[in-house]
């Protein structure tokens, strides 16, 4: 189902003043709404003070880069989606925007109408659709979409944004096995190197938050094919 219009509120960081022009005009035609800073201390600011759908952040920005942005934002608990825009388009430079904590990456020069299609999907994707669950709950694990909160038995558990669509993804698939590709494309967005280790790392890590301490594991690897969340013990 598209989006309505009006229904993306979007944040563009770009020093190009005539490119952010464009960018703003072009978005408010299709209906959304945009806003706009021009270097990434206005930005950061912005994105951390304004409730945004989707940011769209320039690589090189004056005062501070958008590689930096991002990650200010991540260590800060903040998962609002992100499509980088560069010109920098080369698999390395891809793979450290996303590393750094963008959901998506552009590579300049583009089509608006493919720049358009992706803020869509990235806003969908950040938002229930109608009529699907905002709890999800394995066992005494509880995810609750809305408030971003996970607790076990009670407890609450911090998670890092990474860590919580992680964990989203997992438990909407509960009782499933996810493979490492399924994770990659719906979590990180990577669409290449399947053999990376930062799934494990981050899976590690999960597995430790929300099933140290706890007689039944929930978490599984499942080997040769992936991981599922399930309640072995019921």
């Amino acid at each position: 189902m598209a989006l309505g219009h009006g229904d993306v509120k979007l944040l563009i960081v770009e020093d190009d003043a005539e490119a952010a022009s464009y960018l703003v005009k072009a978005f408010r035609e299709a209906g959304h709404m945009a806003d706009h800073a021009a270097d990434g201390l206005d930005g950061y600011a912005m994105a951390a003070d304004g409730q945004y759908d989707v940011l769209i952040v320039d690589r090189m920005l004056p005062k501070l880069d958008g590689l930096s942005l991002i990650r200010g934002l991540r260590e800060q608990g903040k998962d609002t989606p992100v499509l980088i825009l560069s010109a920098l388009g080369q698999v390395d430079d891809r793979v450290k925007g996303l590393r750094a904590g963008g959901d998506d990456y552009l590579a300049k020069p583009y089509a608006f109408s493919e720049l358009l299609a992706r803020t869509e999907v990235l806003a969908r994707r950040n938002r229930p659709a109608q009529g699907e669950d905002t709890v999800y709950r394995v066992g005494d694990l509880e995810l609750d979409r809305l408030k971003h909160r996970v607790t076990r038995g009670g407890t609450d558990i911090d998670l890092q944004p990474r860590e919580f669509r992680l964990l989203e993804y997992l438990m909407r698939h509960a009782g499933q096995v996810v493979t490492r590709t399924m994770l990659l494309e719906n979590v990180w967005d990577y669409h290449f190197d399947p053999q990376t280790n930062v799934i494990d790392v981050h899976v590690s890590r999960l597995r430790a938050k929300i099933d140290k301490g706890h007689d039944r594991p929930l978490l599984h690897t499942v080997r040769g094919a992936g991981y599922t969340i399930r309640d072995a013990g019921r």
